[in-house]
């Protein structure tokens, strides 16, 4: 079910994004992007050796530094060509997609595991749900000050999110592993 909501959230914020001409709602589109590829990732892991739900781990915090990099790299392109974000757009699938990522955070929740692959579900769909946050208020200030910087910087900011929990990830698949040698 996260999987599905996840997909569905990149195709519904990157039309929007796309129509309101927002990086905000482009990165957070892209996130969740990246997000149903790793759940699918996860859900594949799920009943496998702990090698190979590591290397899954492993594969979603590399995918979410190199969605923060895509992410860093659109809001230069904008920042040095304009853009004109919809204010109203981005208050609105941002409220949308908040509702929907934190069904999915409670859905995750419901879940008792210690896998590091849950954990990284559960990293992902908190990320998302904070972003949400940022992106209702980047639109507010959109539409107050007539400006494009608040749509720039939290995308900026969803990029600083996805660094974070690539490396949370990263670090939790190294640590899994440590502890596995350990074990021996």
């Amino acid at each position: 079910m996260v999987l599905i909501l996840n997909a569905l959230l990149f195709v519904g914020l990157g039309a929007g994004g796309i129509l309101a001409d927002s990086s905000a709602l482009l990165a957070n589109a892209v996130d969740n992007g990246a997000d149903s590829v790793v759940y699918l990732i996860s859900f594949l892991a799920i009943g496998r050796a702990l090698s190979w739900k590591k290397g899954a781990a492993r594969l979603s915090g590399i995918l979410l530094l190199v969605f923060a990099a895509g992410v860093v790299v659109d809001v230069g392109r904008r920042w040095w060509f304009g853009a004109e974000p919809v204010g109203w757009t981005m208050m609105g699938l941002a409220l949308v997609a908040a509702i929907v990522n934190l069904a999915c955070l409670l859905l995750l929740k419901r879940i008792s595991s210690d896998d590091v692959n849950m954990e990284a579900a559960e990293t992902f769909s908190l990320n998302d749900f904070a972003a949400n946050g940022g992106i209702l208020v980047a639109g507010g200030l959109v539409l107050w000050l007539d400006q494009t910087w608040p749509d720039l910087v939290v995308g900026l900011l969803v990029a600083a999110l996805a660094i974070k929990g690539g490396v949370e990830i990263l670090r939790n698949a190294a640590r899994t592993e440590d502890t596995e040698e350990a074990v021996r």
